[in-house]
């Protein structure tokens, strides 16, 4: 996810269809990926709460 790397992940590896990221506090969150399907809203909204990462914040850095 771009958003993710905007905000300071990094994409450390992959296993299998979850994309596992970092950031510099030693911070993980695992996201599933699954090319070209959407990712459920209840997925993503637990993956901003894992990176504390308010909606509203990711609208913004997804019109970047």
């Amino acid at each position: 996810m771009k958003v993710l790397e905007r905000v300071g992940f990094v994409l450390v590896r992959q296993s299998g269809s979850h994309k596992i990221y970092k950031n510099k506090e030693g911070s993980r969150v695992t996201v599933p990926y699954h090319s070209g399907k959407i990712l459920h809203p209840k997925v993503l909204r637990s993956i901003l709460r894992d990176v504390d990462l308010a909606v509203e914040r990711f609208k913004e850095l997804m019109g970047k």
